[in-house]
């Protein structure tokens, strides 16, 4: 069935639908081809890159509004990485997580393994609904993700009723981070990495650290305990004051990001990427509960993402339909593979246009109609 021909009038303008990497604009890759490419070979800590990873940290504290004494830190790896990071440097003694995914449930993995750490509180939630952390009594981190990826459900951001006082509240915002409103104000730690709604590449995380968070690290690592120098948020801290990173950084990805955010802040900033997002979720969403066949995977319509969307399928094999959107160029809307769901997973980040939204979901109705 992928030699079915979708017509071009139907196809998209960009084919990409992808969760991660995402869509890169063509202006950022022209970019980076252009007046990028002096940057890239030189080392990263002269001049010319501190003053653009000074540039990707101002323009990251405007886009966030982030609130007096908080600071933009960087560091090498991603979100995957920064999960080591506060388990080594932000976690004192216990965490509480909530895990309704595959993300949010790594993290809480990694606190369980750290044998300095006391066994961490989980509260779950099944795939597709949302869970915060319950308050508990010795708990110093809570923990959740803003936008669950394997998913497309959203959690809200807020502080944790009846928390200790000091307790820190950090929360993954690797796919809502740039295309979702957030008040970073309601969090100590909001980290994330670029290659979603930032439209950069991957190899990077990002936090944005309160005062809490800030002491907490240094205590921490004036304590006793053994912190290898590539997880210690003190040492990237310390780094990212001289805007660089401890190890020599993908200089392509820290263009593309400044670049992306350039474009964003140029635009309105993050309520105008919120909008956009919006815009998209308002096509794709009122299609699928429409539809003979298709149905949103996140039944509460609070909690849909708006930058990532999960349409369950019925009587049809979605495979066959990802796989006849791929032969027709509209790419990397496969459901995350742990997942095993019969569904789409379409990524709607700032770089996607709404209309293509659009375009896809008739494209979707065009092969299924052939399908029979």
């Amino acid at each position: 069935m992928t030699a079915l021909r979708i017509p071009a009038d139907l196809l998209p303008s960009d084919g990409r639908f992808g969760c991660g990497p995402a869509k890169i604009r063509d202006a950022s890759v022209a970019a980076l081809a252009g007046r990028g490419a002096a940057l890239l070979g030189t080392s990263h800590r002269q001049a010319p890159v501190r003053n653009l990873v000074a540039s990707v940290r101002s323009r990251l504290a405007e886009l966030f509004a982030v609130p007096d004494g908080y600071e933009v830190v960087l560091g090498n790896g991603g979100s995957t990485t920064f999960w080591d990071v506060a388990v080594s440097s932000l976690v004192e003694r216990q965490s509480a997580h909530a895990s309704f995914g595959e993300f949010s449930a790594k993290f809480a993995a990694a606190a369980a393994a750290a044998p300095f750490l006391a066994e961490p509180t989980v509260t779950t939630a099944p795939v597709g609904a949302v869970a915060l952390p319950e308050a508990v009594a010795g708990a110093d981190v809570y923990a959740w993700a803003h936008n669950e990826t394997s998913t497309g459900a959203l959690a809200p951001v807020r502080r944790i009723e009846g928390a200790d006082e000091g307790a820190l509240v950090v929360v993954d915002g690797t796919s809502a981070a740039g295309g979702v409103a957030v008040d970073v104000s309601a969090t100590d730690v909001y980290y994330f990495a670029p290659q979603k709604s930032l439209g950069s590449e991957g190899g990077l995380w990002i936090a944005l650290l309160s005062p809490a968070a800030l002491e907490r690290v240094g205590r921490i690592a004036a304590s006793d305990r053994w912190i290898p120098e590539s997880l210690s948020l003190q040492v990237a801290l310390t780094n990212s004051r001289l805007d660089q990173t401890l190890n020599t950084p993908a200089l392509a990805t820290l263009f593309l990001l400044e670049d992306q955010l350039g474009w964003l802040l140029d635009q309105g900033g993050l309520a105008f990427a919120a909008r956009r997002t919006a815009d998209s979720a308002s096509r794709i969403y009122p299609w699928a509960d429409a539809s003979p066949y298709a149905v949103p995977f996140v039944t509460a319509p609070a909690y849909r993402s708006p930058v990532v969307a999960t349409i369950d399928f019925e009587g049809v094999d979605a495979k066959v339909i990802a796989a006849t959107l791929r032969a027709n160029g509209v790419v990397d809307t496969e459901p995350y593979r742990k997942l095993g769901r019969n569904q789409l997973r379409i990524g709607m980040f700032p770089n996607v246009e709404p209309d293509d939204v659009s375009r896809l979901t008739r494209c979707v109705d065009w092969v299924i109609e052939r399908l029979g």
